[in-house]
């Protein structure tokens, strides 16, 4: 049987039941959640793409919506497989996939397009994150990259979700709060991050920086400059590096969690204009539906 779809015909979704499909468009959209995160972060923005016409499809990655014990027993690989079977399942149903995600779901956007070349129509990057360097970091997290070097040095490193948790917006930041010491973290994702995820995450920014110039891609790169956690210098660093066409945002009054956040009407606004800008020309997108 495909991994990608089931007998039933159902897409992958990866594991439990967080992941979600919105809409009945002919154009698919893939939206990636990001590290320690869940699918719950992207649903505004899926319910504003579905309401345009898309069909929207959000994946739960693999060792998500547990617990530290759950994230810890996977690696990278296993996070991006889960993305790469819902885009294969995607690609037997439609003729046009656009891939997007927030902070590391962006990152493994961009290493789905270098994979499969010529087969996504589009990137929607929210608050890529290649580096945690925003206001509210700690200054010894740009340090981490060397502490991973050492021997023993995955178990120095460990981040702790700290106020205001990448969101602006004090009533949603309650919420949030709320959830994750109550341990809900299929809504609102873990507490804290350990150095194994960080060693994780790091391998992955490392195998997509080296793609990033073979991806001809058009992206939508959309990023705060009030960002807490990553700065616009992310933001930046995508716009120089991708090989195809860039579109960059910088937006204001909201952190780093835009998708939920007090701009993600804008972010919605953005990311519609940008498949429907893409999607106008289909005449590549025939010949991959055949091959599907």
């Amino acid at each position: 049987m495909n991994a990608a779809v089931s007998l039933t015909g159902a897409i992958d979704l990866g594991e439990g039941d967080a992941g979600f499909v919105i809409g009945t468009g002919e154009v698919a959209v893939l939206l990636i959640h990001g590290l320690t995160g869940t699918p719950t972060e992207l649903r505004r923005v899926a319910m504003g793409l579905a309401k345009e016409g898309c069909t929207v499809y959000v994946p739960t990655l693999a060792g998500h919506c547990g617990d530290n014990a759950d994230l810890q027993a996977t690696g990278w690989q296993d996070w991006y497989a889960s993305a790469r079977n819902t885009f294969v399942g995607i690609r037997q149903k439609h003729a046009q996939v656009f891939v997007g995600g927030l902070s590391m779901g962006a990152v493994m956007s961009m290493h789905l397009a270098a994979e499969h070349p010529g087969q996504v129509a589009g990137l929607l990057l929210y608050s890529t994150t290649l580096r945690y360097d925003g206001w509210n970091m700690p200054k010894a997290a740009v340090l981490t990259p060397l502490l991973m070097a050492i021997p023993f040095g995955v178990h120095l490193c460990r981040f702790n979700e700290t106020p205001p948790y990448g969101i602006k917006d004090p009533r949603l930041r309650a919420i949030v709060e709320r959830q994750m010491k109550a341990g809900e973290s299929s809504h609102a994702g873990l507490l804290t991050m350990s150095g194994v995820s960080v060693r994780e995450l790091h391998r992955l920014i490392a195998a997509v920086k080296r793609a990033m110039p073979k991806v001809m891609t058009p992206a939508l790169v959309i990023h705060s400059s009030e960002d807490d956690i990553t700065s616009r210098w992310n933001a930046d660093y995508v716009e120089r590096r991708l090989g195809g066409p860039v579109t960059k945002v910088l937006l204001d009054n909201c952190y780093h969690m835009i998708t939920v956040d007090l701009q993600y009407r804008r972010v919605i606004e953005l990311s519609v204009d940008f498949v429907r800008n893409h999607s106008a020309d289909s005449e590549a997108a025939a010949p991959y539906a055949q091959q599907a």
